[in-house]
């Protein structure tokens, strides 16, 4: 009984999501007595799992080989399917091919009508959809449904309905799209299909609901994602994915803090998976967040890291620019990337990038071009967020055309948009940009106000730059001769009260940290004060902050 043992021990495990336990079970009944395909199939799962690629893509290509001794052609191309699928995850395209091509022939040998027809549609469909052929591809997963119904085949329903969701999206019609993406994550959460096709379907919903920006979906699905990983013993793919959305729905929120203990925790998590993509996702992410909190080397760091990793570093590197003072660094770079970026989630947050760029250049009639794009875009999808992002695009690009009164109502607009959709620092920003509409009809007080609110925002984020724009709308200039500081010290005075470190003062300024220190000690010495507590008192007593 004890050469059995690790084997009835490892089926056990894998029927309890237990991972980790059923690769190392099945490995150890492997070692003792090669295991049957069938089994062979589950040490590959468990593998791939648990992040042993190779060990899973070897157990796949046993599993097809004893499944061709057998003559089972069928299970031996779905083998070779999944062999070309994570092989083509891997940014190993020939060998994927290689696989799929196999599989391919093994069916047309054996003349075969099986589900094993529709699995080998997958990528064909998955390619056109990638080559800006929504219809094409709708037509290919329309046809894979077709065959998982014929065959009763849960995963590749699953395969076919999401993809059509995926195609309705691409075209334009989202409303018919997500309705297709619910559908799929219902049979993935009532446990009908397997646990590598569940996490292919919950992170393209997931990214799917993010390209359109339908934030609500997003929440909802990102987390029953983490509920699926959280019950299964040391998941490693998709579970990094999942963090960076988490992170990136804590950032709209406003919980700032944990968004970035998330992003931290995801690029940990995903430094174990050598070439996951994922990991340019989240290291983007993490730049975003250090560029919001004024900590410019770090967000330039992570940005271009990012890149490194495949991911696009724009357009939150061209927005550091303008934060740094460079704007025709800036512009050059927004300007490159929209020309570069034909459609799709990613020229839409370029979109919104480039506005606020070519404001800031007093490039008006560029930027209401930009917003008539938004617009359109908005309309399409009919979301929430997008609304409000259009709206403050607006908003301000009236307010640079010198229509006050029309962005008043439009950024109006986009406030009430943003408290809706829960996103305190987007709502902040709308408030900042209100003052400046409203100074400029003569409504001080409501201008003051305004101020206020946003400061108040900012400062529980933590959002530095942000926090700057409001002190100079507030015309609180920095006084030079208040307890002998110059007006530089009382800059790092004020970036010290607000909690800020000497990297994140220095990002801010745009000086050296050898500079910060020694402007630190000057101050200290001035006052006669030792620590940044007793510093920030002073700041706070003076009305410096």
């Amino acid at each position: 009984m004890g050469a059995v043992d690790p084997l009835v021990r490892g089926r056990e495990a894998y029927g309890r999501l237990a991972w980790r336990d059923a690769y190392e079970q099945l490995a150890d009944a492997d070692r003792r007595e090669p295991l049957d395909s069938g089994d062979l199939e589950r040490l590959a799962q468990a593998a791939y799992l648990v992040g042993a690629l190779d060990a899973a893509m070897g157990a796949w290509e046993r599993s097809h080989h004893a499944h061709l001794d057998r003559g089972d052609a069928a299970a031996a191309a779905r083998c070779a399917f999944w062999l070309g699928l994570t092989l083509f995850l891997q940014g190993e395209h020939a060998r994927g091919g290689g696989w799929l091509g196999r599989a391919q022939r093994i069916l047309q040998k054996a003349a075969l009508d099986c589900a094993e027809q529709g699995y080998l549609r997958v990528p064909l469909a998955v390619g056109a959809l990638d080559a800006g052929d929504p219809e094409g591809a709708y037509r290919g997963f329309v046809e894979i449904g077709e065959i998982a119904e014929r065959f009763d085949d849960a995963d590749l329903r699953a395969f076919g309905t999401l993809g059509q969701g995926q195609a309705l999206v691409a075209q334009g019609r989202a409303a018919e799209g997500v309705a297709r993406l619910d559908e799929a994550m219902v049979a993935v959460t009532t446990g009908e299909v397997s646990p590598i096709v569940s996490g292919i379907v919950y992170c393209a919903v997931i990214l799917a609901c993010r390209g359109i920006y339908d934030l609500r979906r997003m929440h909802e699905w990102t987390a029953a994602l983490s509920r699926w990983c959280a019950r299964q013993q040391d998941l490693q793919p998709y579970r990094g994915q999942c963090m960076v959305h988490r992170s990136e729905i804590m950032q709209v929120r406003g919980e700032w803090a944990d968004a970035m203990d998330e992003a931290a925790r995801a690029c940990e998590h995903l430094s174990a998976l050598p070439g996951d993509p994922v990991m340019g996702m989240a290291l983007y992410q993490r730049g975003e967040l250090f560029r919001l909190r004024g900590e410019f080397s770090r967000a330039e760091d992570c940005y271009r890291e990012a890149r490194d990793r495949g991911h696009s570093a724009q357009p939150g590197l061209a927005l550091l620019r303008l934060a740094q003072g460079r704007p025709a660094d800036a512009t050059t770079a927004i300007r490159r990337t929209l020309v570069e970026t034909e459609g799709g989630e990613e020229r839409l947050r370029v979109l919104v990038g480039y506005v606020e760029i070519e404001l800031a250049a007093g490039a008006v009639e560029d930027a209401q071009l930009a917003v008539d794009e938004l617009d359109k875009i908005a309309d399409a999808f009919d979301s929430p967020y997008l609304r409000a992002v259009a709206a403050y695009a607006h908003g301000s690009v009236l307010l640079a055309a010198g229509d006050p009164e029309a962005a008043c109502i439009a950024l109006r607009r986009a406030w009430t948009a943003w408290q809706e959709n829960g996103a305190p620092y987007e709502a902040a920003r709308v408030r900042l940009q209100m003052a400046r509409a409203y100074r400029q009809v003569g409504d001080h007080d409501t201008a003051g106000m305004e101020l206020r609110a946003a400061r108040e925002v900012f400062q529980r984020l933590g959002a530095v730059p942000a926090l700057e724009q409001v002190r100079e709308l507030m015309g609180d200039t920095v006084r030079a001769g208040v307890g002998g500081l110059t007006p530089r010290e009382v800059e790092v005075l004020r970036l010290i009260a607000t909690g800020a470190s000497n990297q994140q003062i220095a990002d801010r300024l745009v000086i050296s940290d050898r500079t910060v220190a020694r402007h630190v000690s000057n101050m200290f010495t001035k006052l006669g004060v030792s620590s940044r507590a007793a510093a920030t008192a002073y700041a706070y007593e003076h009305d410096l902050v």
